[in-house]
């Protein structure tokens, strides 16, 4: 696996504090170089630099998924990028996989359960075909609880792979095993690589089966750098609108505004937008702890009211972000609030504009590194 440094793109932006916003950016400049030299030198402990407490990771190096209100003042950028593009690590990666489904003339495997580069993909191939049941209930030993999502898949001949389930009772030659090297908890553990790779040789053992494991440090370190990447692109922008006078909306009115803005109440308690492949688009939630369940909406007296865009988790952000201001204007208009941000300041034109922006520029970094926003991959790695 071709090995290269990763690119993060960090904003910082506003017009009030310009020359403390331009030193902090200096100065998290220099932290990301720092990060670079560990990475370059082997160094797998926790990759991130330090931040602003809203990017920092949570306990137990798990990767939080940053939730940043619209002011972005915790935000750094800089211009000079200090990461080479992960693109020549995904194209040789993909390249490589091409190569290899050609020369053994199988279809590739699907992405959305083996993903050469979200997932570290192991092929068995038996001498004969062995039935599923049976190659399941090899792993059940230490496949129970793997830390990230593992997905067993299986062919015979010129067949598609098929993702198997419990209920699988075919029988099969050709298997890939895939285990997810990065979500938002962070990246795969060096014990839970280690589990992974001894139980897969365990189960070709009992198959029969060839087996060619990878460079287990070199798949360490690219699970590291590519959560390195993920955690610099992972940004939430949430917009706030409350009571103008610091009363409560009542929430009789809520549910028609949002349901006329294109909004649906789903079961989980927030109203979500989404695209017409069912794509999430952006929610819009309590700003306090109750969820606005349909059953006592009407009764609801809130203080405000959050709207939420995952950057990358939308394919078109831009897109997105303006449909999400709109709807933020209509629910002010119709229920006499006002749109803030974090600090309960109005949200002026010069921050819509820099948020605007900046998701236009994170997303076509992710693009840049091979991870089309709001695609499958995406949507796995950023889970």
């Amino acid at each position: 696996m071709a090995i290269s440094e990763l690119q993060i793109a960090l904003i910082g932006a506003g017009a009030v504090g310009v020359a403390m916003v331009w030193g902090y950016n200096v100065w998290q400049d220099r932290q990301h170089r720092k990060t670079a030299e560990r990475i370059f030198n082997g160094e797998l402990g926790d990759a991130l630099p330090v931040a602003a407490p809203e990017m920092q990771r949570a306990a137990g190096d798990e990767r939080r998924e940053p939730h940043l209100d619209a002011d972005l003042d915790a935000v750094p950028q800089g211009d000079d990028d200090p990461y080479p593009s992960i693109a020549e690590e995904v194209e040789a990666d993909e390249a490589q996989a091409a190569s290899a489904s050609a020369s053994a003339s199988a279809p590739p495997l699907p992405e959305d359960s083996a993903d050469e580069i979200a997932d570290c993909v192991l092929r068995l191939t038996a001498s004969e075909a062995i039935a599923a049941p049976v190659v399941l209930a090899m792993q059940n030993a230490w496949a129970g609880d793997p830390g990230k999502a593992l997905h067993w898949l299986a062919r015979n001949d010129d067949e598609a792979w098929r993702q198997l389930d419990a209920q699988d009772a075919g029988r099969y030659r050709d298997w890939a095993i895939a285990l997810q090297l990065v979500d938002r908890r962070g990246a795969v553990s060096a014990e839970e690589l280690t589990s992974f790779f001894d139980g897969a040789q365990q189960v070709a053992q009992h198959m029969g089966a060839a087996l060619e494991l990878p460079v287990f440090d070199e798949t360490l370190l690219h699970a590291a750098r590519l959560d390195e990447f993920c955690a610099g692109v992972d940004i939430q922008f949430v917009l706030h609108v409350v009571e103008a006078t610091g009363g409560v909306f009542a929430g009789t009115k809520l549910r028609g505004v949002a349901e006329a803005a294109g909004l649906a109440l789903e079961a989980d308690g927030v109203f979500r937008a989404r695209d017409e492949a069912g794509g999430e688009l952006f929610t819009v939630a309590n700003l306090g702890n109750e969820p606005l369940a349909a059953d006592t909406l009407a009764a609801l007296a809130t203080h405000g009211l959050t709207l939420s865009l995952d950057v990358p988790r939308v394919a078109d952000g831009v897109a997105a972000f303006g449909r999400m201001l709109a709807t933020a204007r209509q629910l002010t208009m119709a229920l006499g609030g006002v749109l803030v941000d974090a600090q309960r300041a109005p949200l002026s034109q010069a921050m819509i504009d820099a948020i605007g922006a900046k998701t236009a520029e994170l997303q076509q970094t992710m693009r840049d590194a091979g991870i089309e926003p709001g695609s499958v991959r995406a949507l796995r790695l950023f889970s």
